[in-house]
């Protein structure tokens, strides 16, 4: 007998080894370095990043989308549904228990019965149990099966943690992003009513010079031109504030009517600039990563699962109580029941459905195999973007804050040979609208900045944070993800 035991649990081991499916790799190699990356120590994002854009305005945006976000909401319903789901997938791994308590009284009729006199008399029968039992019931996850069904249950929660952390970044990111959009817009709109109070000045001195007779009405009627241009921008900067101001009432999950915002702070924004670590860390911070790699490991105990519904299943049933006609002896030594029974059920032919749903369980884990490596791919991408976007941004700021100080001051030189009559106004108006376009696309490479300094942000994890989560298997950005399920006899 003891050989015969050691012979079964030597086969059910090699049948554990056999469900188990090759852990794969991503068969990515990480760089040594980020390209754009400068030298130095690395430093990672605050938990609250955005504060490092001195604007008080959006810190109290971010804090209140954190709470009003239908976004972050949803997500996190969707942790709460994961970890309902780890308790629903963990019970199979502990008995089932019921109490059953029943009790009968019945009545069969009368019955005629004739007494030694003669006499005959109806009696009436009358029947009762009573029965008090408990009982149970429990399969040997002999295969794995239901702790592969926990494992995926488990994994799964861990990707919707990291889905929520996802979520919260992109969110603060896109606040933030729409803030800056909002200042953006407002200071166009301040710079293009600059830009028509000089042409509507430039259209005096024209209209001057045409009473005194050194200018024509052509010159009159170009410069006229050139004020309603300038009026005419002003509308469309007009809707693109108030289009980005309710975008935010999106995000903060409020109507947009509750929404005021003061602004005026566009010049005064700073731009803080992370240093990313090695790619490695890179990817050990992006939540989207670690979720895809949850995802991966869950698809991989499903494959275990699968496998073991294929095999026999073992299933153990008890139960025991008490039962007597009368509750009165319902506590006697004499009352008590109980049977024992052990099941073994194998599969035979279910019209393929068992096979079929290991192979799409299979197919399922190569889809996500190949989201896990896309992950990976698109967070090193979105880093050396982001990287490369605030360097040349932040180049090109300083060269067009150059461009529109050299415009400015031929402005005002060519406003002046103007009024000495040393020049035509068609070289004011060449010297106007270059003063115009320096402007405008200043604000727009400041505001180009802005977002690249979000997008590093965002590239690098935020601030996002993983302390909170229960521990998990720690796999490594690029190392094999865990298979889920040991075989437990």
């Amino acid at each position: 007998m003891r050989s015969g035991f050691l012979l079964a649990l030597a086969l059910g081991l090699a049948g554990c080894a056999a469900l188990t499916p090759a852990a794969p790799s991503s068969g990515l190699a990480l760089p040594a370095r980020l390209t754009a990356a400068t030298p130095g120590e690395p430093t990672w994002p605050d938990p609250a990043w955005w504060r490092g854009f001195g604007a008080p305005e959006l810190d109290a945006l971010v804090a209140e989308a954190m709470q009003g976000s239908t976004d972050i909401q949803a997500a996190i319903a969707r942790v709460r549904e994961a970890d309902a789901q780890v308790r629903v997938s963990g019970a199979p791994l502990l008995p089932v228990v019921d109490l059953n308590a029943q009790g009968l009284r019945g009545q069969t009729g009368a019955v005629n019965v004739a007494s030694l006199t003669g006499a005959t008399t109806r009696r009436v029968r009358v029947t009762a149990s009573n029965r008090i039992t408990l009982a149970a019931s429990y399969e040997l996850d002999f295969w794995g099966k239901n702790r592969a069904q926990l494992e995926a249950a488990e994994q799964g929660a861990f990707a919707a943690r990291f889905t929520l952390g996802t979520v919260t970044i992109t969110t603060q990111a896109a606040v933030a992003e729409t803030y800056f959009a909002m200042l953006a817009a407002q200071d166009q709109l301040a710079i293009q009513n600059q830009n028509l109070a000089l042409a509507r000045n430039t259209l005096k001195i024209v209209q001057d010079r045409y009473t005194v007779g050194t200018a024509t009405g052509l010159d009159v009627a170009q410069q006229a031109t050139v004020v309603a241009q300038q009026e005419a921008a002003i509308p469309p900067l007009q809707q693109a504030f108030e289009t980005n101001r309710n975008a935010l009432a999106t995000l903060l999950g409020r109507p947009p009517e509750t929404i005021v915002l003061r602004g005026g702070v566009f010049e005064k924004l700073a731009v803080p600039s992370p240093r990313p670590g090695l790619p490695s860390d890179v990817l050990a911070r992006r939540p989207d990563v670690l979720a895809a790699e949850a995802q991966l490991a869950a698809a991989n105990a499903n494959i275990v699962y699968a496998r073991a519904a294929m095999l026999p299943s073992i299933q153990l049933t008890g139960s025991g109580g008490v039962a007597s006609l009368a509750l009165e002896t319902l506590t006697q030594p004499t009352s008590a029941i109980f049977n024992l029974a052990a099941g073994l059920t194998q599969p035979i032919f279910r019209g393929g459905q068992l096979l079929g749903q290991l192979q799409m369980n299979e197919a399922k884990a190569q889809e996500l195999l190949a989201n896990y490596r896309a992950a990976i791919i698109n967070a090193l991408v979105d880093t050396e973007n982001a990287l490369v976007a605030l360097r040349q941004t932040t180049e090109q700021e300083k060269l067009q804050a150059i461009a529109v100080a050299q415009a400015e001051r031929a402005y005002a030189i060519a406003e002046a040979q103007l009024r000495a009559g040393t020049i035509d106004l068609v070289t004011l108006l060449i010297t106007q609208q270059a003063l115009f376009n320096a402007r405008d696309a200043l604000t727009r490479v400041r505001l180009a900045r802005l977002q690249a300094a979000v997008g590093l942000f965002k590239a690098l994890g935020g601030g996002w944070e993983g302390s909170n989560i229960a521990p998990r298997p720690v796999f490594g950005a690029l190392s094999r993800p865990s298979m889920g399920a040991s075989c437990v006899a």
